[in-house]
């Protein structure tokens, strides 16, 4: 008797986004726009001013809706929900100027992000529970401030605020890490050391990183996958040395970019 091959089913994406349409006043912001996100992956998002990177990421975290297409999260239908309820869904986003909480120290700020956080009065002053102060101290090694837990997060560099906010976003404990622009305003090592924070979550996180600095790109983005977006539609996506390369990329936004 012969036996029967097994096929394994292939793994459900973590985010599937297709068709994706949104318009603004007649002005088409994203136009059919399909992406797919595997779970542990580290994905960066390019392209030039106006390619409909953030407001990709609005419909993504509920903040903008579109007005067709299908955005499926842990195979979940999440265009019907609040941002709110995507928000307890595991959805984190760091916008690219840091939202933190400037009068409280570093320390505070990642418990009231802790998951399941119940408000700033009983956040700050309910008795913190041995499980949740260990992870603090996990995520303020990860972040690399563990030096800096007791200052005022309104004291730290504009470097530090943005590793703080990510560190917010692994307290949450989000399963997708929306990152937007985090190179932003840094100094040249502030951002090698922004690269090798994200490079060691990704695997255990699943990480979107919206950028412009392609030195940063190529930092982070070594043999994984890139997504250039051009007027609110998918371009052109591979591995950056491909992307690099391709004509039409380099015609609409890396080829004006490095004649700068």
């Amino acid at each position: 008797m012969s036996a029967t091959l097994q096929l394994a089913e292939p793994k459900p994406f973590l985010l599937a986004a297709e068709g994706l349409n949104k318009s603004f006043q007649g002005f088409r912001a994203i136009k059919d726009l399909s992406f797919y996100l595997d779970k542990g992956e580290l994905r960066t998002v390019i392209g030039p001013n106006g390619a409909g990177k953030t407001t990709f990421l609005d419909l993504i975290t509920g903040r903008t809706k579109p007005d067709t297409g299908t955005m499926q999260f842990e195979n979940r239908d999440i265009l019907p929900m609040n941002e709110y309820e995507i928000y307890r869904l595991g959805i984190g986003r760091k916008f690219q100027t840091p939202t933190v909480y400037t009068d409280h120290t570093v320390y505070e700020n990642l418990v009231l992000s802790l998951e399941g956080s119940r408000g700033v009065w009983r956040s700050l002053f309910s008795k913190v529970k041995p499980s949740e102060k260990d992870r603090i101290f996990e995520i303020l090694n990860i972040i690399k401030l563990k030096d800096s837990a007791q200052r005022k997060a309104g004291e730290l560099a504009h470097g530090q605020k943005q590793w703080l906010e990510i560190g917010m976003l692994l307290a949450q404990n989000a399963k997708l890490l929306l990152v937007d622009e985090p190179a932003a305003g840094m100094t040249d090592e502030e951002t090698h050391r922004t690269g090798e924070l994200l490079l060691s979550l990704a695997g255990e996180h699943t990480i979107v990183v919206i950028e412009h600095d392609m030195t940063f790109v190529r930092q982070i983005a070594k043999d994984r996958r890139v997504t250039v977006l051009h007027q609110g539609t998918v371009l052109c996506e591979g591995a950056v040395d491909f992307v690099q390369n391709d004509e039409r990329v380099i015609e609409v936004y890396l080829g004006r970019k490095s004649k700068q």
